[in-house]
């Protein structure tokens, strides 16, 4: 396990925290590898009966890290990419997984989104998929579901143009369950996780699956196309000079 994910299991509720908030919780390969485990395990435990997804420091995450992309563009690229390990794993996971997004959710830090079977958001969230500035395409079955969920004219603003979304908006546009003060955030979460814990679980987890059933084919194909394309993209010119200049933008912030 990463020492940037922390994992406590209590009253039936795995809570998976992001711990870098010095970075914006910018998701590395290492934490992509404890969270796919973390899920494993979720799965295989009879006493978690709901996971929770949250960030640190107000910020949900600020997406994959930048250097784990530079790394990734200079060697082979992976048959399957850690970040699409942690989506696969959470596909697959048949207990209820719940998202509680503060401050920024940038890149997959939105595509998880589309994966959860509840997202509840603070006042000050804000969606964003900013992949075609960064010279990649959208990844984690976007390209699909963000379509089906908000709408192809919608998704066009958030893909093509990378317009960032508030959560009132994400609201208004199916992304999220509910919307609450920041400051009321953790304890209304809470309310929702005691109340999925408590549910007969074998039922929820049938429930859970025939819900799914019908759009995991399509999802899945989406997922591989995305994948061949996100990692050619990812070393072309077009994307490193995209990474470098938000890299030097950054710098002198």
């Amino acid at each position: 396990m990463s020492e940037q994910i922390g994992v406590d299991v209590s009253d039936g509720v795995m809570t998976l925290t992001l711990l870098r908030a010095e970075k914006k919780n910018a998701l590395t390969t290492a934490m992509y590898t404890a969270l796919t485990a973390a899920l494993g395990d979720a799965a295989n435990r009879d006493d978690v009966r709901v996971v929770l997804l949250r960030g640190s420091g107000g910020v949900f995450t600020a997406g994959a890290d930048l250097d784990d992309f530079r790394r990734r563009a200079e060697g082979p690229e992976p048959e399957v990419s850690p970040g699409m390990r942690f989506i696969f794993a959470l596909r697959a996971l048949d207990k209820p997984v719940v998202a509680m997004v503060q401050g920024l959710a940038t890149g997959i830090g939105t595509t998880l989104l589309l994966h959860c079977d509840f997202v509840y958001l603070g006042a000050s969230a804000v969606l964003r998929t900013p992949f075609i500035d960064l010279g990649l395409c959208p990844e984690a079955g976007s390209s699909v579901l963000l379509s089906a969920i908000v709408g192809e004219r919608r998704a066009a603003e958030l893909l093509l143009l990378g317009e960032p979304l508030g959560a009132d908006e994400a609201l208004r546009c199916g992304l999220a369950n509910a919307v609450f003060p920041d400051g009321e955030l953790e304890q209304r979460v809470a309310e929702k996780l005691a109340a999925l814990a408590a549910k007969p679980p074998l039922a929820m987890r049938q429930s859970k699956r025939l819900m799914r059933m019908a759009r995991d084919t399509g999802v899945a194909e989406a997922i591989s196309e995305e994948q061949q394309v996100f990692g050619r993209l990812l070393r072309s010119e077009e994307s490193q000079r995209a990474r470098e200049a938000l890299r030097n933008r950054r710098s002198r912030q």
